[in-house]
């Protein structure tokens, strides 16, 4: 027997597991437009996910500490909004560095370039804002290496350290070192030399 649409969508979102955000047209393979809507808005009100702003909903991890849904992802939040939108995005200054493991300090707000219109949204809790530029580097970088020149460039030269390579080392997997490496021809010269000495073994 076929499953109901409304079932369809809520085996996804069970699917993509806790934490996961999502808006309406991540489901429009699954139903009308209308349908989505109607089902998602029908979740939100029994509490199985989580309505963080118009049109963004996510499935949230629960906090035992808290015994509340944690707060969401801020990350998972932008991608999704620039996913609905279809812009190519990529984080910037103290978020790169935040997502990164470089920087423990939570920004007061999220900031993103992006390929599409600037834009701000804001939710119970935080915000993000995605700034219009054309960055000629990052349209031959995969995401990874994109993000870790956005936070190189974000510290400085001179404040990268073998502390700094130490904790990008063990953020990023081998064979994100070695990618860094063949793309990394494309950025700017002293920091092409860091990422030299990132792949490393």
């Amino acid at each position: 027997m076929n499953k109901k649409p409304s079932q369809t969508i809520l085996s996804r979102i069970y699917g993509r597991g806790r934490g996961a955000v999502f808006t309406p047209k991540d489901f429009h393979d699954l139903a009308t437009a209308e349908t989505v809507r109607q089902t998602l808005s029908r979740l939100a009100e029994t509490g199985k996910i989580r309505r963080l702003l118009r049109g963004v909903y996510d499935y949230p991890v629960f906090s035992s500490l808290f015994q509340a849904p944690a707060s969401p992802d801020p990350d998972a939040i932008a991608q999704a909004i620039a996913r609905t939108h279809g812009w190519t995005i990529l984080p910037s200054g103290e978020t790169a560095l935040n997502l990164l493991g470089l920087s423990t300090q939570v920004p007061a707000h999220y900031q993103y370039f992006s390929d599409g219109p600037a834009r701000k949204y804001g939710w119970d809790g935080g915000n993000i804002e995605f700034i219009h530029r054309s960055n000629r580097e990052t349209t031959v970088l995969s995401p990874v290496t994109a993000l870790v020149v956005q936070a190189l460039k974000s510290l400085g030269r001179s404040c990268i350290d073998d502390t700094v390579i130490s904790i990008l080392r063990t953020r990023l997997t081998a064979g994100d070192r070695r990618r860094a490496e063949r793309e990394g021809r494309y950025v700017t010269s002293w920091i092409y030399e860091l990422i030299k000495k990132l792949a490393l073994e």
